[in-house]
């Protein structure tokens, strides 16, 4: 049973960081893509950032290049996005997601084959 379990989310003002970490357990392949996507009220889930499976490549949405930086640690199976200089734009609910099928990051979201449950990221102005 694969479970993608995200923490690390919640309140903060405009202009502070959080790091958000996603621990996964029973992937097939654990070597293989993950992403970071995020969905605001009343707007699509959209990719913020992936990354290959030996955390070598990386892709990042234009909205937050250069202020989010994505990693993994595959002896722990985690990956992390630490998110800084935080906008109001920002808040949505993140999710964690596992591309089984592809080792390097994709943006497609239905190249992502699991999700985690999501955690709620709050940028007050």
């Amino acid at each position: 049973q694969v479970q993608l379990v995200e923490s690390g989310g919640g309140l903060v003002q405009a202009g502070g960081s959080l790091r958000l970490s996603c621990a996964a357990s029973g992937l097939t392949n654990s070597n293989r893509a993950m992403g970071w996507f995020r969905q605001a009220p009343g707007k699509e889930r959209e990719f913020v950032a992936g990354i290959s499976g030996n955390g070598v490549i990386t892709s990042y949405a234009e909205s937050i290049k250069g202020r989010f930086t994505i990693s993994r640690d595959n002896a722990k199976n985690t990956i992390y996005l630490q998110m800084d200089s935080l906008k109001p734009e920002d808040t949505a609910v993140y999710y964690c997601a596992a591309a089984q099928r592809y080792r390097y990051p994709t943006i497609n979201r239905s190249d992502y084959d699991y999700w985690g449950q999501g955690t709620q990221v709050t940028v007050s102005s």
